[in-house]
């Protein structure tokens, strides 16, 4: 993917619109931020970048009025600034977008953009004046939305579109966004990069806050450093690499690409043949996939998201039925006469990392030790005669946190209550410790910061040299290199090719990705696509 590439005025000539001095807050014993202080030209795209739980959203959202700093002083544009709530944030030219957008789903564009916004008591006029407006806004920044569409029916791309316009026509100079690439795709996150660039070119100050370092390196002028609550450095972008970065943010070396030795794959566990679904409003979701997956090698599923891959990971994994064609597994074969279900496939030894952990992986209320038996409650090892084993659960769970060092080690605390990398930790040691022969992972670092993406892929490349088969999905086509031995390409339900991780590149993935077969495959494959 082609981030965009932008000219840099030097940080020193421009005048100051945000400045930190010595903010500090504590929540109980948590020390969440320590003395930070910060200096952020006007104009420039900010990275803030760290850990999940280094302090950064809390930082967030003390500038954005969500927090009061028990102590600090904040600046903007020069002038000192009591930030008692957003409201006084907005009106000092402060936006934010959050990670989890605060949009109304059965609202228009245009009824959220004016939304605690409007003017008088009268709507329409509200609703003419914002109109015209946002078409400005959106021509001059390159935010096309179509205003009158209901938010439900945007993607999540057009969504973020949305909020940014938002912020925008509340007068916006300064716009902090929050993981705003966790869930674009490749293009959008590519759009959404010029439009920083537009953004930017208009004086507007952008606070990038990611934990992915090759967009920090692509479209930032100047990156700041969080660990554990304090502010540990501060680097102009073109003077900095994904290696220093890591080691700031995690606080030792940090190996980026995953080691492993070439594959040995042997029987085929599992095998699909002319797989086909149809969803329930008669699309072809999957069409005639026909795939193979042997024990000690890991399988790369890449192609942009909804070209079918979740609906292939759901169909193995039991949570829909083929509508033609077939699963060969464990010597079991399964279709529309012979359906499954999740707990069958469990019995044939398959285990699923869903691609959404907190809308399939777990459950926000319950506790981490109710979430790490999740979909394997009723073993018997887990109950009596009567009730289950509330003090063996406990035990398993603390020797799962252990094993895979989730934080913190509470197995009461509730499952909301971790960080994005530590449930997705938590959700992968449940499947792997049963010990399953297929193992399904979806997206598997989706939101996770760069210490637990090391931990987890060395886990992941552990499980292959034991001999399981994985089937992987990501939407990061470097993880998907980085991991997978081969790789097999998605476009419109459809498997349009396979290639050799070892021969494969970003370009002849994206192409294949575009459903554009390069001229060394398509010979390979018989010129078919």
């Amino acid at each position: 993917m082609t981030m965009s590439i932008h000219s840099k005025e030097k940080s020193d000539d421009r005048p100051t619109a945000l400045e930190l001095r010595g903010i500090d807050k504590k929540f109980g014993a948590v020390h969440a931020n320590k003395e930070i202080c910060l200096k952020i030209p006007a104009g420039t795209i900010h990275g803030i970048i760290g850990e999940n739980g280094a302090g950064k959203s809390t930082l967030m959202n003390i500038i954005y009025g969500f927090y009061t700093a028990d102590k600090g002083e904040i600046l903007i544009d020069g002038i000192e600034r009591k930030l008692a709530n957003s409201k006084e944030a907005i009106s000092y030219g402060v936006g934010m977008v959050h990670q989890h957008f605060m949009l109304v789903d059965n609202f228009t564009v245009l009824e959220n953009v004016i939304l605690g916004a409007e003017e008088g008591g009268l709507l329409k006029p509200s609703l003419k004046k914002a109109r015209q407006e946002l078409e400005r806004l959106a021509k001059e920044y390159q935010l096309d939305v179509p205003l009158d569409s209901l938010i439900e029916d945007l993607s999540v791309g057009l969504q973020q579109r949305v909020e940014i316009l938002k912020a925008l026509y509340r007068g916006a100079k300064i716009l902090i966004l929050d993981e705003p690439t966790g869930v674009l795709t490749p293009q959008e996150t590519q759009h959404l990069f010029h439009i920083f660039d537009a953004l930017r070119a208009q004086g507007v100050t952008i606070l990038l806050i990611t934990h992915k370092l090759k967009e920090i390196l692509s479209a930032t002028d100047n990156v700041s450093v969080m660990r554990q609550g304090a502010m540990v450095a501060h680097r102009e972008t073109s003077k900095t690499n994904k290696e220093e970065l890591a080691e700031l943010m995690v606080g030792r070396k940090v190996r980026l690409q995953a080691e492993k030795s070439d594959a040995n794959p042997t029987d085929v566990l599992l095998s699909t043949h002319n797989l086909t679904y149809t969803d329930s409003m008669g699309v072809d979701r999957l069409k005639e996939v026909s795939i193979e997956i042997r024990a000690g090698e890991i399988v790369g599923v890449a192609g942009v998201s909804g070209n079918g891959q979740s609906q292939l990971l759901s169909a193995l994994a039991g949570l829909i039925t083929p509508t033609r064609g077939s699963i060969k597994i464990a010597g079991r074969v399964i279709d529309a006469e012979n359906p499954s279900c999740a707990d069958d496939m469990r019995q044939l030894k398959v285990g699923h990392i869903p691609e959404d952990r907190l809308a399939m992986g777990l459950i926000k209320s319950f506790s981490a030790e109710e979430s790490s038996i999740l979909g394997h409650q009723n073993q018997a090892q887990y109950n009596g005669a009567l009730l289950n084993k509330p003090k063996y659960i406990t035990s398993e769970c603390n020797r799962l946190m252990e094993e895979w060092d989730v934080r913190p080690r509470d197995p009461k605390l509730r499952s909301s209550l971790f960080s994005g990398g530590n449930q997705q930790k938590l959700i992968i040691a449940r499947e792997v410790d049963q010990d399953p022969d297929i193992l399904l992972i979806g997206q598997p670092t989706r939101g996770v910061d760069i210490g637990a993406i090391e931990f987890i892929h060395k886990r992941i490349i552990e499980l292959r040299e034991q001999g399981k088969g994985i089937l992987l999905v990501s939407v990061e086509l470097d993880e998907v290199m980085s991991l997978a031995d081969r790789i097999i390409v998605m476009f419109d339900g459809h498997v349009v090719g396979e290639i050799d991780a070892s021969k494969a590149d970003e370009k002849t993935l994206g192409m294949m990705m575009a459903n554009i077969l390069p001229d060394e495959l398509a010979s390979d494959n018989g010129g078919q696509v």
